[in-house]
């Protein structure tokens, strides 16, 4: 039995050493490491830093992009018994110290050179900090160790692995996670090794996966749903992990490395989904009626599955030829190999869940936590309902408390957070955690979230309304990304939307209408009359109080360049209110009831409150 995450990974380097653990793009092509390699990597860098004189329970930070030297480090000092800290590499430098600060790391990973030394240049901030290791391949500078460096030194004695493992007990804190701060300064989490082993056991239970398996790595390893899903969870099994370069190669690398299954966010899955739909609008009706029909036939299918009942004649004589025309090809232009996705970290839109899973290519939704390890429940083979995030891990239960809050517990829940003891107290209190979200358990044991109980907007009225229902639906819409719905102690609700820009733009040449730049099309009044016109169809089956009333058209998309969405792409809501702040009092301000709608130009020069 696996008492920690670096016995759990070693052992299964041993029993197949020549297998592929790892793959990384290097001079335009995939380079393999072997488990033998890669075991190797880590016994020589754990050997490294017990020469740094780390000592159990030390905290090391990572701050770095997705690769076999964030693995290296990160298995390297767990089997030192040292608390590794991942840090988003593309976070801003004062949430970097912070991160730093807080827990007091004595060895920092850093992806670059030139960041190391802007950290070293304010090392009075940070009296813990001995050692900075760069992982960028430049070699060591004055200050600054190189870990290629320290990976080719042989250790002066050799490594007691076995004593060092038993060292290590299920207990024991693996892993400080600093929660994204959606709505503050992030706050560091601890999660044991039993904690994260009992999530990665309990997931090899529902989703079959081996040494013939292949996952792209690409949502970053600091963010916990990669960090046990796609690393640990996939190292354990036997599969291999390649690393794409970057966000924006994430489609040529699928192509390239052909892999059988993918972990995101459901931010790729809409994007996926869009460029589909955009070129079954542009082959014509005819194909796109063909294909519409061949869908819902599909559908159809699985529906009367989940009864029981056979496929009809028409299902059984159709179905193959769809799937042989239309559905395959589809299938094959992502990556041909493709069995699976899973989706976390954000609520998926039902319409993409459904036509993923018509075509033959299932995406299974899950929810949880930085807090709980973090899978809580996951839809799965077998066992998915679209619409949902599944049934409860076994081992976990889940309870819905009064007010609709979701309470969870089991052995994947959290030890604490640091320096905060009455938070912890709350979080944990009788013996439950609270997750801050609602939802509700169906007849069937599946759990559907309705939204977060922190979100919920309370209008002038008292109504409780919950904005990410509405959100998603604006974005079922092709021509809108991204939108929050305000309207907290207001009459009634109000929008920013940040649009599809590619969409509005064929939009607007289609109706004739003339603009020289995004910030002209976002004010343009055909654009404004068609978008609300989409937006009161959708919600026209809406209570009054539900209703969007008016909108403000963005001439760009929330990003996390500027500090309004986390890594994983959820929005920032307290950042993004206070940044747009007398855009949402004009929207309340005006005199005209009428007046709906209007575009802003966005101009990252200014500041919020010039904005």
């Amino acid at each position: 039995m696996n008492t920690s995450l670096p016995q759990m990974v070693l052992a299964r380097c041993e029993r197949d050493p020549a297998g592929t653990a790892l793959k990384e793009r290097a001079g335009g092509k995939y380079r393999c490491i072997s488990r033998r390699e890669l075991h190797l990597r880590i016994r020589t860098l754990a050997a490294a830093l017990l020469s740094m004189k780390i000592q159990k329970g030390d905290r090391v930070a990572i701050l770095g992009p997705n690769g076999p030297h964030w693995v290296t480090a990160d298995l390297g000092a767990l089997l030192c018994g040292a608390i590794t800290v991942p840090i988003y590499h593309n976070d801003s430098l004062s949430a970097t110290f912070h991160i730093l600060e807080d827990s007091e790391a004595c060895i920092l990973f850093c992806h670059s050179t030139a960041t190391a030394l802007e950290i070293l240049q304010q090392r009075q901030r940070l009296p813990e900090l001995q050692t900075v290791i760069t992982m960028d391949g430049e070699g060591p500078s004055a200050g600054l160790k190189d870990i290629s460096e320290l990976l080719g030194t042989v250790p002066p004695e050799p490594l007691d692995e076995r004593t060092l493992l038993g060292r290590i007990d299920s207990g024991h804190p693996a892993t400080l996670v600093y929660t994204s701060g959606t709505t503050g300064k992030p706050k560091g989490v601890y999660l044991s090794h039993g904690n994260m082993i009992s999530n990665i056991e309990a997931c090899a239970a529902i989703f079959p996966l081996d040494e013939r398996d292949c996952c792209l790595s690409f949502l970053p390893l600091a963010h916990v749903f990669e960090r046990m899903a796609g690393y640990y969870f996939m190292l354990s099994q036997g599969v291999t992990i390649a690393y794409a370069e970057s966000l924006a190669t994430v489609p040529r690398d699928m192509r390239d490395i052909n892999p059988t299954v993918i972990i995101s966010v459901p931010r790729l899955f809409e994007k996926i989904f869009d460029r589909i739909q955009l070129g079954l609008r542009q082959s014509g009706e005819l194909k796109q009626s063909l294909f519409n029909h061949a869908l819902e036939l599909s559908l159809a299918r699985w529906r009367r599955e989940l009864q029981g009942l056979p496929p009809t004649e028409g299902q059984r004589f159709l179905l193959p030829l769809a799937e042989q025309i239309l559905f395959r090809k589809i299938r094959n232009r992502l990556a041909g190999n493709l069995r699976f996705f899973v989706s976390g970290g954000a609520p998926l839109r039902l319409e993409i869940a459904q036509f993923f899973l018509g075509i033959g290519l299932p995406i299974y939704e899950g929810y949880g936590l930085t807090e709980t390890s973090p899978v809580i429940a996951a839809n799965r083979p077998g066992a998915h309902r679209p619409g949902t995030v599944g049934r409860p891990l076994v081992g976990t239960e889940v309870r819905i408390a009064e007010d609709g809050e979701i309470l969870a517990r089991g052995p994947g829940i959290f030890t604490g957070y640091r320096n905060r003891p009455a938070e912890t107290e709350a979080a944990l209190a009788n013996g439950w955690f609270h997750t801050g979200d609602i939802g509700e358990l169906t007849a069937e044991g599946y759990l559907r979230i309705t939204d977060r109980k922190k979100d919920l907007i309370v209008t002038a009225g008292g109504e409780n309304i919950a904005p990410q229902n509405i959100e998603a639906m604006l974005k079922d819409i092709p021509l809108i990304s991204s939108a929050l719905v305000y309207g907290d102690r207001r009459p009634y609700l109000s929008a920013l939307i940040a649009p599809e820009l590619d969409q509005l733009r064929a939009l607007a040449r289609k109706l004739g209408q003339q603009f020289q730049d995004d910030c002209e099309l976002v004010s343009a009044p055909a654009i404004l009359s068609r978008l609300r016109d989409l937006i009161d169809e959708r919600q026209k089956s809406l209570p009054s109080i539900e209703r969007v009333k008016r909108f403000t058209l963005l001439s760009r998309d929330f990003s996390q360049d500027s500090n309004e969405v986390t890594p994983t792409l959820k929005l920032k809501r307290p950042v993004i209110c206070q940044r747009f702040s007398s855009v949402i009092e004009g929207m309340y301000g005006a005199q005209d009831q009428n007046r709906h709608d209007a575009g802003l130009c966005v101009i990252e020069e200014l500041s919020p409150d010039e904005e």
